[in-house]
C-alpha cells in the first residue's frame, strides 16, 4: 500500500525551502485553494525565489524529494520545456511510494515576475505555507479590464461559432468520423462552454472544461454532459444541433453592457 501522503510532501519541502535566504514565499493552489482536496487531488505547489536562484531552488527540491522521508525515489519527472506559456519553471513528479494520483505540480516563480496567479476570484484562496516579505499580497483585480476581455471574447464567439461550426458536418459528409468528432469538440462544444462560463462564471471564462462541475449550475451541467459523449457519426450530427441551440440560447441571455464580475 502507498504510504506517502500530501502532508509528507508539503512538510519535507517546506522544511527544506523556507530556511533558504533566497526564497520569499511558498503556497498551495489548485484543489487546496478551493477547499476541495480529496483522495484524487494532486499537490499544486508554488514558490517565489530570487530571479537568479531558480536552478538552485530546483536542485534543493530534487534532492529533498529523493530522500526517504519524502517518499522517494521519484518514479517520474517531467519539466515543461522553456519558455513556458506562463513564464515560470514548472515540473511534475510522481513517486514510487504513493498513489498514482498524488502528483506534485511544482512551479518556481521569479520574484520580479508580475503574474503569480494569485487573484482569488480566478484561482481561489491560496494556502500560504510561508510568506517572508508580503510577496503574496494580491492587488485588486481590474474589473473594468476584465469586463473588456469578456466583451471581446463574446464578440469573437458570436462570429467564430457560426463560421466554424459547419466543419463538423463537412467531415461527416466526407465520411471522416474521427475528424468530425474532433471538430465537434473543438469548434462546437469548446465555444459553447466558454459562453456558458461568461454567463455563469466570468472570472474563469477561459478555463474551458476545467472546474465545469463546480462553476456552472447543476442543471446546466446536466444538459451539457450528454453532448460530450456521442455514440456514433449520426449522434454527432444530432448532438451538434442540440449544442448549437444551447449556444444560441446562452448567447441570447448575455447583455454585453452588463458583462463583468459579480
Amino acid at each position: 500500500m502507498p504510504s506517502l501522503t500530501r502532508a509528507h510532501i508539503l512538510t519535507a519541502l517546506q522544511s527544506a525551502i523556507e530556511p533558504l535566504p533566497y526564497t520569499h514565499a511558498m503556497w498551495q493552489g489548485g484543489a487546496a485553494a478551493f477547499n476541495r482536496v480529496d483522495e484524487w487531488s494532486d499537490v499544486d505547489l508554488q514558490i517565489d525565489v530570487d530571479d537568479d536562484r531558480v536552478a538552485e531552488a530546483c536542485a534543493v527540491v530534487d534532492a529533498t524529494l529523493a530522500e526517504h522521508r519524502a517518499g522517494g525515489p521519484v518514479a517520474l519527472k517531467f519539466e515543461l520545456p522553456q519558455p513556458t506559456w506562463h513564464g515560470h519553471y514548472q515540473a511534475f513528479y510522481r513517486f514510487h511510494n504513493a498513489s498514482e494520483f498524488l502528483v506534485l505540480d511544482f512551479v518556481v516563480m521569479k520574484h520580479s515576475h508580475p503574474n503569480k496567479f494569485l487573484e482569488p476570484e480566478i484561482h481561489g484562496e491560496k494556502v500560504v505555507l510561508f510568506d517572508k516579505d508580503h510577496t503574496l499580497t494580491v492587488p485588486p483585480l481590474d474589473r473594468t479590464d476584465w469586463a473588456d476581455k469578456l466583451k471581446g471574447r463574446l464578440a469573437s464567439l458570436r462570429v467564430t461559432f457560426e463560421l466554424f461550426r459547419p466543419f463538423t458536418e463537412k467531415e461527416l459528409q466526407r465520411g471522416n468520423a474521427i475528424e468530425a468528432v474532433m471538430c465537434y469538440h473543438g469548434l462546437v462544444l469548446r465555444p459553447l462552454v466558454e459562453v456558458l462560463r461568461i454567463r455563469h462564471a466570468p472570472a474563469r471564462y477561459n478555463f474551458h472544461s476545467c472546474y465545469v462541475y463546480y462553476d456552472l449550475p447543476a442543471d446546466t451541467v446536466r444538459a451539457l454532459e450528454p453532448l460530450f459523449f456521442p455514440r456514433d457519426a449520426d449522434d454527432v450530427r444530432a448532438k451538434q444541433a442540440q449544442a448549437a441551440q444551447m449556444f444560441t440560447e446562452a448567447l441570447a441571455g448575455l447583455d454585453p453592457a452588463t458583462l463583468g464580475l459579480p
